[in-house]
């Protein structure tokens, strides 16, 4: 059974210098409730990779279903960054690293 994760790459967008901690306590409450779901395997910030913010790692039934999170995104939504979204064909013992 093929097993697939769907990563949002947060990326700064040109106000993001103007992020308020209110957004970022909405930000939060967000990823917490995404969490609270069961829709999140791993998400935070990055370091060393320019331009952008952050990561959340989606386990969701679809891409589709990915793509609808990141447009709630509190930072997304409200303009202050943008996003990537890829898909993730996990590769683990329970199928053989996909050999």
């Amino acid at each position: 059974m093929e097993k697939w994760l769907y990563i949002m790459m947060i990326k700064r967008g040109k106000t993001y210098n103007k992020v308020t901690k209110a957004v970022i306590t909405r930000h939060v409450e967000n990823l917490r409730n995404l969490d609270a779901q069961g829709k999140i395997e791993l998400c935070g910030p990055l370091k060393g990779c320019p331009g952008v913010a952050g990561m959340v790692i989606f386990k969701t039934q679809s891409y589709e279903e990915a793509e609808a999170l990141c447009k709630l995104e509190p930072l997304v939504c409200e303009g202050y960054a943008t996003y990537t979204l890829a898909a993730l064909q996990v590769a683990d013992k329970d199928n053989n690293y996909l050999l």
